[in-house]
């Protein structure tokens, strides 16, 4: 259950922090309520994740994959795309969360 509750957070956020720009500052009604309640249910399956895991692994594995995320939707929606020396960080970041997941002991 802890991987879905923390597949769950990550889109949560991943919706959250994509209609922060549509919400225009918060001035737009509707993209303004889909950043609060996807940043309140992010943070709340984020505590039922941290029952079992350890604070800092959830945070990388929630942080890693939602900079990933973001960057899509942000290529798809708002043609924003990354140059290299970005695209290369964020290998660097999945790298880091496959190493914490194949090689550390403190993931659930």
């Amino acid at each position: 259950m802890t991987y879905i509750y923390l597949a769950l957070a990550i889109i949560a956020e991943v919706t959250a922090t994509s209609a922060l720009k549509a919400s225009e500052e918060f001035t737009r009604l509707t993209p303004s309520f889909i950043v609060i309640v996807g940043y309140v249910l992010s943070f709340y399956l984020m505590t039922l994740v941290l029952r079992t895991m350890p604070i800092g692994i959830t945070y990388a594995i929630w942080s890693g994959v939602g900079i990933v995320l973001v960057t899509i939707v942000g290529k798809v929606l708002y043609q924003q795309t990354p140059d290299l020396p970005a695209t290369i960080g964020m290998a660097l970041i999945v790298a880091g969360v496959a190493v914490i997941h194949l090689f550390s002991k403190t993931t659930a």
